[in-house]
């Protein structure tokens, strides 16, 4: 198994006015710059560096970077550079990228140097990862929403070209043409590129694209049963195509704080919903735009995982507002209903919205206890952390887990905390569940490699990208 930390590298300031439980709500893209502090980002950017290289030392495996952009829950709005400093400062842990938003680049051929530049100063620990972005990045980087299906692949497939083809070619495609295509440097994994992740929340035809080309999909912290119903559909798509997808062919991502105190565990956990407002922190007063989120073109409606269908989700996309809370308070009504056997119960009542804020961003969105209820949030001791993992990876048996933690108000204390306590107890623990479980990861087992079975019949393909003359070679 691969086992990661991950964290958003939130943008914390208390004087910010939207920092702590009774902070004021975030919309995408309607905060101004001028409320960054500088030298507050300076020492937050650094403060996040030294805990990734701690992540080596106490015996993480990976650490994950992903990037959002114009907003305050994520610093990493270039994370191609942090990935190129721990590249150097770092010997032994993956950088997972995940990931690069392909459909705002208009030069993937620099991307592609890029990329494998921090493959050569890591020598050889780049883990790359593609995803297609959301509305936020499109507007801000002025990307055409039309067309971010078809540019997320084409960008794709040039990085692959400009990686593993002996130059110069011409390019000369949809969207991105090049006369000289024959950049210098190469990536030091030349067997035949660095390992690709895609990671998701929503979208079917990105899972369906990813199995296609048998990469590992990550799901990035969503709730259990959609989430397996999800990597259902991936070996679905797997099967059509001939091969059985494995462990090494499946990622999760999920909150997990550990701490010295059940007590002291649970008050922390809770910070992660009082930092910035993140829309991908259910819970936190993060407010999505229905605009932003349903530009046309961007995702397909009819074409969603069951976990595009959370309340808190759906929303999101512009389901009314009462469908939305319904949505939700039926899900929530359910888990607390559904207990699976043998798992942890929760140990606090779900809590109802209250307050000024209550409606429908209260209403869509689980309760902090509701999602210590139904493991989007894990929280405790190593000793009763780990039967709450184990759950988690018996239920979706991934291949890959990465841990996120260390976010939203969580201070650097809290965070090195919780990092000692996993290295000491937790990670060598979970390995041991991996062997038991027989959950191999992507270095363990290649899943480009994944032997050949007789493919089932073929479901409906996800839609294809606009008919195109072949890139000329």
């Amino acid at each position: 198994m691969l086992v990661g930390y991950f964290t958003e590298r939130p943008y914390q300031d208390p004087e910010s006015g939207f920092f702590g439980a009774t902070g004021r709500s975030i919309q995408d893209l309607t905060l101004s710059n001028a409320d960054y502090d500088s030298k507050l980002g300076a020492d937050l950017y650094n403060r996040y560096l030294d805990e990734k290289v701690y992540c080596e030392e106490v015996g993480f495996d990976a650490i994950m970077f992903n990037e959002h952009h114009s907003t305050p829950f994520c610093m990493g709005g270039v994370m191609n550079v942090e990935a190129a400093i721990v590249a150097k400062t770092t010997s032994k842990v993956k950088i997972v990228l995940n990931g690069n938003i392909l459909p705002i680049w208009d030069d993937p051929l620099w991307l592609a140097e890029t990329l494998a530049t921090i493959d050569m100063i890591s020598r050889g620990r780049l883990v790359t990862g593609w995803v297609r972005g959301g509305g936020r990045e499109s507007v801000a980087h002025n990307a055409q929403p039309p067309f971010n299906w078809e540019r997320f692949q084409e960008a794709h497939d040039l990085v692959v070209a400009a990686w593993t083809r002996p130059g110069p070619f011409r390019w000369e495609g949809e969207h991105y043409d090049y006369r000289y295509v024959n950049p210098w440097m190469r990536p030091y994994q030349q067997d035949p590129y660095p390992l690709m992740m895609v990671p998701g929340i929503i979208s079917r035809n990105t899972v369906a694209w990813a199995a296609r080309h048998k990469y590992p999909y990550v799901m990035l912290s969503t709730r259990l049963e959609p989430t397996k119903a999800s990597f259902d559909y991936y070996r679905e798509v797997a099967r059509e195509e001939g091969y059985e997808a494995g462990p090494e062919h499946i990622g999760y991502l999920w909150k997990v704080h550990v701490d010295e105190t059940e007590e002291l565990a649970y008050e922390t956990g809770r910070k992660f919903l009082e930092g910035p407002g993140n829309i991908f922190l259910e819970g936190s007063r993060g407010v999505v735009s229905p605009v932003l989120q349903n530009l046309p073109g961007l995702t397909d409606r009819n074409n969603l995982l069951p976990t595009g269908q959370l309340g808190f989700l759906a929303s999101s996309r512009g389901l009314d507002q009462e469908a939305a809370a319904k949505s939700s308070r039926a899900r929530a009504a359910q888990t607390r209903a559904k207990a699976v056997r043998g798992a942890p119960k929760a140990t606090a009542a779900p809590a109802a919205p209250a307050g000024p804020r209550a409606g429908i961003q209260a209403a869509t969105a689980a309760s902090y206890d509701e999602q210590l209820a139904n493991y989007t949030i894990t929280t405790g001791t190593p000793k009763t952390v780990l039967p709450k993992i184990r759950h988690v990876l018996e239920t979706l048996r991934p291949g890959s887990v990465f841990f996120w933690d260390g976010d939203g108000a969580m201070t650097h204390d809290d965070t090195m905390r919780s990092l000692r306590l996993f290295g000491s107890e937790v990670l060598p623990a979970v390995k041991e569940m991996a062997d038991e479980l027989g959950l191999v990861g992507p270095f363990e087992r290649n899943p480009m490699t994944a032997p050949s079975i007789a493919p089932t019949k073929r479901a409906a393909k996800a839609p294809a990208r606009a008919k195109r003359a072949p890139a000329k070679r």
